[in-house]
């Protein structure tokens, strides 16, 4: 018997719940990924993601080639696709991990396959978690605590050792065929930064669990320290899973718990997209339905390109154009001067990380741009507006992180390097600042556009 194994965002052969089950059930497997056109809609993978999958996909069918079996691609709506492939093979069945679009389902089960979806992709299933009314959380504390009192997740499945395959294995395109690279070679930041696939994956959680853990409560908002996991990419791609992560993480003792929750609240954006799917295009809180925002595309752009004249939040924009990441307590101030001081609207600034993060997840950017503004879930206060000069003192006290991203500013002294629109004419000069040619003045003055935010009523 034959039995396809749909891959989308779980590339990886370890705790692969579904990869288990096809094997299980004495099934030759064809593992399949497609890249479907209906994948391709305004929440498509942005170019920082497309690049993080080419190498992803390559791993993958390595791994795949050295147990014996290979990774078909194909192109094409999922439903046709599988059917097309299910024809080809005789294939009897479908695996796959997490949810599955109701309409592939009926056209897979009128055909008579078999299709059965597998919870592999987060800790608990959407839906699983609810409060006593059977309603979703929408309070992170409320829905960490529901978690810790729910059967805990499953352990982790080991890879297999091989994988069968058919006796004729159908045709494939390859990784390359996918065109997921850009053409202009701008990703050398990138390769430089990661290594993608579940290998890489697993290193980094070792890496992290062996040296960082420990202290992360008192490290993770300081992006001038390695002092957070940077395993977002790999978790959303799959590549490791929330169940591998949480083991091992577990194994740390109490010492890990801060960072337990940090997953956990990954967990939590993904529930709320499941229950609000509304969520990447409206505020969840009515009340900023009707919201003021100002089009501003200089700004806009000024932001964009890490020239703001605000050196926390043009390092972290630099360090995404570089990278394809931002250190997150970064993210929320660069967020935050986008949405409250400048009066751009969240969508705007979801939609350019949605492009540039190499671990651009619709569930956790959507809940995290909406955090910012004021109009999600567990959202921070409206009122609560992040000075960039004063959260750059606090967590990059040294400014190591601003000058690490702006070379221009190297030469600025401490007390400046967070501020240096207010050092004096002579400091400026002996670091070889010559603001609005060298570095950019401020393009908003904070204090003046914190108060006209806070001006604005009914939110």
């Amino acid at each position: 018997m034959v039995a396809i194994l749909l891959l989308r965002h779980d590339l990886r052969l370890a705790d692969n719940p579904a990869l288990r089950a096809a094997m299980a059930a004495g099934r030759q497997v064809i593992p399949v990924f497609i890249r479907a056109p209906e994948e391709e809609d305004e929440w498509a993978r942005g170019a920082a993601s497309r690049w993080w999958l080419h190498q992803s996909l390559e791993d993958l069918r390595g791994g795949l080639r050295r147990r014996g079996s290979r990774l078909v691609i194909r192109r094409g709506p999922t439903a046709e696709t599988l059917l097309r492939l299910a024809r080809e093979c005789g294939a009897e069945a479908v695996f796959w991990n997490g949810g599955c679009e109701p309409a592939v389902v009926r056209a897979l089960e009128s055909a008579g396959i078999a299709a059965r979806g597998l919870a592999g992709n987060l800790l608990f299933e959407p839906g699983t978690i609810g409060n006593r009314s059977g309603q979703p959380f929408q309070v992170f504390t409320a829905f960490w605590k529901a978690c810790l009192r729910a059967p805990g997740p499953a352990a982790p499945l080991a890879a297999p050792r091989r994988v069968p395959g058919p006796a004729k294995w159908p045709e494939s395109l390859t990784v390359r065929d996918l065109k997921l690279e850009p053409e202009a070679d701008w990703a050398g930041g990138l390769r430089q930064a990661w290594h993608p696939g579940e290998a890489g994956g697993r290193r980094r959680m070792k890496a992290f669990l062996r040296g960082a853990v420990g202290a992360y409560a008192k490290d993770r908002d300081r992006p001038d320290l390695a002092g957070t996991s940077r395993l977002s990419p790999h978790l959303h791609f799959g590549e490791v899973s929330a169940r591998q992560v949480w083991q091992a993480a577990c194994g740390a003792g109490r010492a890990a718990e801060p960072f337990l929750r940090q997953l956990v609240w990954r967990e939590f954006a993904h529930h709320l997209l499941f229950h609000y799917p509304d969520m990447p295009r409206e505020p969840l809180r009515a009340a900023f339905r009707g919201f003021p925002w100002v089009e501003d595309a200089g700004g806009l752009r000024a932001w964009q390109r890490g020239m703001t004249g605000y050196p926390l939040v043009d390092a972290g924009m630099r360090e995404l154009w570089q990278t394809g990441w931002m250190h997150n307590r970064v993210r929320m101030v660069a967020a935050s001067f986008l949405v409250k001081d400048l009066l751009i609207r969240w969508q705007e600034g979801a939609a350019w990380f949605r492009d540039m993060l190499v671990d651009a997840d619709l569930a956790n950017n959507t809940f995290g741009w909406q955090w910012c503004a004021g109009c999600g879930a567990d959202a921070a206060p409206y009122s609560r507006i992040f000075n960039p000069s004063i959260q750059g003192r606090k967590f990059d006290p040294e400014g190591r992180y601003v000058r690490s991203w702006i070379p221009e500013l190297a030469g600025v002294q401490d007390r400046w390097i967070h501020r240096p629109w207010e050092a004096p004419a002579e400091a400026l000069a002996a670091a070889g600042v010559e603001l609005g040619r060298t570095y950019p003045r401020p393009i908003v003055a904070h204090e003046a556009a914190r108060r006209r935010a806070l001006k604005i009523k009914g939110v």
